[in-house]
Formats: structure tokens, C-alpha cells, sequence
């Protein structure tokens, strides 16, 4: 533990929010959107207040740019059919949530959604993932563009630069070879490791900063219990997947006891004991 740095998205909920630690979040956002980002401000919504990590095993961050730019970085560690959904949500609501009432639709900002995943979500094997929406004609298939006085008024090339952007990071899909200096945050995002030679943005910072003997005793005790947590949903959610696999086992050898089948086929075809199969002989 004393050569290892603590976890990114614990370090969001105790450290990062502090304005000396500006300059990590900074790093790892200039690294992921390939444009130099220094925080204004770390902002509260309803969907990071309180010490939600613990009973959800989730953690998020607001972070409004120097730009007006409003950023939601979310670490998320157990699977959720409708997290997709739940993305869409999240910025829906922020768009809300920081636009004062009769203010015009113009002073809406741009924002950025990252969502750090540590679990299979959707289907692909890549380990970043990038969208951004724009406008195409149903027939003629051309962009649909601002106006001159649009790009203008708002800064802006595209109507898509005035949309959400989202970025999914499926950091458990990197094979832990750093290509780059994404690569590097990747790598530290999921391994909690900074090697001597990276060299990405921030990284410098998180290795200085966020070294578990920097933390205080009772920092420290509350890190190890998140850890235990964790630990303990990952065991939890294995129990639930062998019961699942466990329960087909059954009613595999079930059917194929119905269907007058010896032990030994059975055996072969389940893995199951004979003792196990000569059970539910007994009890069908």
C-alpha cells in the first residue's frame, strides 16, 4: 500500500475537489479532450451530493472550465442495464440545474459527460469511446450548419459543438501497454500505478498528491474500508453469477434425467457430482 497511490475515484470524493488538487483533474481532462482545460470551480448538483460511494459504489465530479464549460466525470464500478440512459439523464439535468430562470437559451454552455466504467457496458472492445452528435439530412445526407451569426454569437463551427459531448471509458478492455499519453491516465485509472517514464498531463501532480501515506489516519481508515466495500460487491456479484450458473447446472441435469439418461452422460455434460445427480434423481 505504501508504494501505491489511492484510487482516482476516491481521490474525486476527498481530494480532488480542493482547489490546491485542481491541477490533476486538469492533467487527466487536457490529456482526454485534446484541449488545455483549467477549472473555475468544482460545482454541487443533486447527483454528487453526499458519500454516495460506499452504499452505490459510484462517484462523480462537477467541474465548471475557466470557459463556462460544465464537466461531469463519473466512475461507476457495478453493471447497470440503463446506464446509457442514466448518462442521458445526468447531463438533462445539469442543463437545468445551471440555467437561471428567465435566462436566455443562448447562455447555456457546452458540456462534457466522461464516464469511467469498470464493468462490460455495452458491446466492443475498445477502452475509449467518443461521441458527438450533429445534424445529417435524412435524403441529401449534407450537415446541417449555423448560421454566420451563430458561429459568431457562440463561438461555434458546427451546431454539434453546442450539444453534449460524451466519452465512455471502459478502462478494464486496456491491455495495460501506455501507446500514449491517454494511454498513461488509462493505465493509472486502472491500476492506481504511475510508472517513472509517463509523461501525460496531471500525472506528475496524482503521484505527488495522492500517495496513500500522504492521507491522514482517518483518511487512511475510511480509504481501506471503501477498498473492503468493493472488494466485497465483487464477491457478492460472483456469489450471484455462480448461483445463476449453478441453478442451469440443475435444471440441465433435470432435463436430461427426464430423457432417461445415465449418470456418467450427465456427468460429463454438467460437471456436476454423482452424488449431486443421484440427488435430484431421488427428489423428481
Amino acid at each position: 500500500m505504501e508504494n501505491k497511490l489511492i484510487r482516482f475515484d476516491w481521490a474525486m470524493k476527498k481530494i480532488l475537489r480542493h482547489k490546491a488538487n485542481f491541477d490533476v483533474l486538469e492533467g487527466f481532462l487536457s490529456e482526454l479532450l485534446r484541449f488545455d482545460v483549467r477549472i473555475e470551480s468544482i460545482l454541487e448538483s443533486e447527483s454528487n451530493k453526499g458519500d454516495l460511494y460506499d452504499k452505490y459504489n459510484r462517484v462523480d465530479i462537477l467541474v465548471r472550465s475557466q470557459k463556462g464549460e460544465l464537466m461531469l466525470v463519473e466512475v461507476q464500478q457495478d453493471s447497470e442495464i440503463d446506464y446509457f440512459q442514466r448518462m442521458l439523464f445526468g447531463v438533462s439535468k445539469l442543463v437545468t440545474e445551471y440555467i437561471k430562470e428567465g435566462e436566455a437559451y443562448g447562455s447555456i454552455k457546452k458540456i462534457f459527460s466522461i464516464n469511467i466504467v469498470y464493468f462490460g457496458l455495452g458491446q466492443g472492445e475498445d477502452y475509449i469511446y467518443e461521441f458527438e452528435g450533429n445534424f445529417v439530412g435524412l435524403h441529401r445526407k449534407d450537415l446541417l450548419l449555423p448560421t454566420f451569426s451563430q458561429k459568431k454569437a457562440f463561438g461555434i463551427e458546427q451546431v454539434g459543438d453546442l450539444f453534449p459531448k460524451y466519452y465512455i471509458l471502459k478502462v478494464n478492455n486496456f491491455d495495460d501497454v501506455a501507446r500514449n499519453s491517454l494511454d498513461e491516465w488509462i493505465f493509472f485509472l486502472k491500476n492506481s500505478e504511475v510508472k517513472n517514464e509517463f509523461r501525460a498531463k496531471g500525472l506528475e501532480k496524482a503521484k505527488e498528491k495522492l500517495r496513500y501515506e500522504n492521507l491522514s489516519e482517518s483518511d487512511k481508515q475510511a480509504y481501506l474500508r471503501s477498498l473492503e466495500n468493493q472488494r466485497l460487491g465483487i464477491s457478492l456479484e460472483k456469489s450471484k453469477e455462480f448461483e445463476i450458473t449453478y441453478e442451469t447446472l440443475l435444471e440441465v441435469a433435470r432435463k436430461m434425467i427426464g430423457l432417461g439418461l445415465d449418470n456418467a452422460t450427465i456427468l460429463e455434460s454438467t460437471q456436476l457430482s454423482e452424488e449431486q445427480i443421484e440427488n435430484l434423481r431421488q427428489n423428481l
